[in-house]
């Protein structure tokens, strides 16, 4: 049977569908199919548009993996209202939960990803490129990129599984799992290509016609990533075959010396609510040079649940029970870890631009309101991707005529060059420990405003540096695995909490799941026994 792809003119996005059950769970439509749509290079950039919006479908919304890795790691506890559920403690407390469902959102939308980039990397033959043979290579390398991107998402979540390198086939519903090092390799692949054949550009130029679309920087920069937590997780000399330290040491320098990507210089300005939340920092804005990939969203969805134009995971986060001074609602998920906030020294302004501090800032708030009853209060919630108010008190998404839960307009930034900085010193480590030092250095005195607090680089260093710096940005979790099993037990372990049966604190980190999420009882039955459940669960 034939996969099948539907138009929608307005927002260009695309549906592909299998003949029968898989774990995609895609529905059938019956417009133009594969074989006659991919003619002309416009049709395959409205497939490529097709891939990208997969990006906001898996959006990080509720059950998305920036919400859940952080919940999971030591930075946040579950948080939500008191007379929520609680199958979601799997995110928090590592609990066993009966057939659950907690992870489906995150395998069906990068599995969705996956086939998508596939219809369109198997068709590219098929359209008529004229002499722009170029333009079918960009393509091609960013739907690789993206592949890759949503590939490592499963395999960081979920330890192995099922790599794809062509369309749905009803023999791959019951495939099994695969080790790691396949997957792998895939991924390393995937972004070799893009890094070798994707152009110079930079999201912060002006009027740059690609604008929010992947880069080789990006791919550098996400090459890195991939190396660090491959090797480190599985005790690797190199990515799979693929890429050695040495390779991905020279993408990552590539980055710092060639992108134009930078610092601003005021980290407040990074985030919409901690520049409003002051009278002295401006918003950077969305594609600032800091940004080297993002997931863009915008607030033309007006209230349609049936798009996914609008950034839905912020409501999430967001104060419990209704407006907070400069802050928007929300369900009051994820509420910071106290031990987070103390790990700040004095005068980094990185606290203060990432954490709501209702009592520091004088906020009125009462987590025990009849119409509030915010679960594992602390005291503190989530500034960065916060929703803000307008003068008037009222929500900006919802002043604008779009609804608090769906349309909210932040880009999610994946990579930023902070991030990068942080990379490129860890990868250089041990063969070029000055420029190490010179990038550790780059991040703390942008943190402090000064030179006056800079540290000797160490890995130690390196990797409380991305906490500190990356807080509530989906890396900490990863970046505690990467480490190994003992030292995400000592650092997400919580024991000390008095009367835990009411404050529900006391967390413990269950080694035996190795790390990895619960699989979808949904996706283990439709597989008819390909996939088992992971060890733990």
């Amino acid at each position: 049977m034939k996969k099948f792809i539907q138009l929608f003119a307005v927002t260009a996005i695309l549906t592909i569908t299998s003949c029968s059950k898989d774990f995609l769970d895609t529905s059938p439509v019956t417009e133009a199919t594969t074989e006659n749509f991919y003619k002309i290079p416009s049709e395959a950039f409205q497939g490529l548009v097709a891939v990208y919006d997969a990006l906001q479908q898996g959006g990080d919304a509720y059950g998305g993996s920036l919400l859940t890795s952080e919940i999971a790691s030591d930075n946040c506890f579950l948080g939500f209202g008191s007379q929520d559920g609680t199958g979601i403690n799997e995110w928090d407390r590592f609990q066993t939960v009966p057939n659950s469902e907690t992870n489906n959102a995150v395998w069906k939308a990068n599995y969705l990803g996956i086939a998508r980039a596939n219809i369109l990397l198997e068709h590219l033959d098929q359209v008529n490129w004229g002499s722009d043979t170029a333009l079918r290579t960009q393509y091609e390398a960013e739907a690789k990129f993206l592949r890759a991107y949503f590939h490592f998402e499963l395999a960081r979540t979920f330890g192995d599984i099922i790599p794809l390198d062509h369309t749905i086939k009803t023999t791959d519903n019951t495939l099994p799992r695969v080790d790691a090092a396949t997957t792998y390799e895939l991924i390393a692949s995937d972004l070799k290509f893009a890094v070798d054949n994707l152009e110079n550009d930079n999201y912060s130029t002006p009027n740059n016609a690609k604008y929010g679309r992947i880069t080789k920087w990006a791919a550098e920069t996400y090459m890195a990533k991939v190396y660090l937590f491959y090797t480190g997780y599985y005790n690797k000399p190199d990515l799979a075959g693929v890429v050695t330290q040495a390779q991905a040491t020279t993408y990552i320098d590539d980055v710092i010396n060639n992108s134009g990507h930078d610092l601003i210089s005021d980290y407040s300005q990074l985030w919409v609510a901690s520049a409003a939340s002051s009278t002295s920092h401006i918003y950077a804005g969305e594609g600032n040079t800091e940004d080297i990939f993002a997931i863009r969203y915008d607030n033309i969805g007006k209230g349609d649940w049936n798009l996914h134009d609008g950034n839905r995971f912020v409501v999430n986060i967001a104060p419990r029970g209704g407006g907070v001074g400069v802050y928007s609602n929300g369900w009051g998920g994820g509420t910071v870890n106290p031990a987070l906030v103390a790990a700040y020294e004095v005068g980094d302004t990185r606290k203060a631009a990432s954490f709501i501090d209702f009592v520091g800032e004088g906020l009125t708030y009462d987590p025990n309101a009849s119409n509030i009853s915010q679960r594992q209060y602390t005291g503190y919630s989530w500034k960065k991707y916060c929703p803000v108010n307008n003068t008037s008190g009222v929500g900006i998404t919802t002043a604008n005529g779009g609804n608090f839960q769906v349309d909210n307009y932040e880009d999610i930034v994946i990579l930023r060059f902070a991030d990068a900085l942080l990379l490129a010193a860890e990868l250089n480590l041990t063969s070029n420990p000055a420029f190490a030092q010179t990038c550790l250095d780059r991040v703390r005195d942008r943190a402090f405003g000064d030179t006056t607090h800079r540290v000797a680089v160490s890995k130690a260093i390196i990797l409380n540096e991305r906490r500190l710096e990356l807080a509530l940005e989906g890396n900490r979790y990863y970046d505690l695995l990467r480490q190994g099993l003992a030292v995400a037990k000592a650092a997400i372990d919580k024991t000390d909490s008095t009367n835990d049966v009411n404050t529900g604190f006391n967390v413990s980190f269950r080694s035996e799941t190795l790390g990895w999420f619960a699989i979808p009882q949904t996706q283990i039955l439709l597989s008819a026994g390909g996939i088992s459940q992971n060890p733990g669960w």
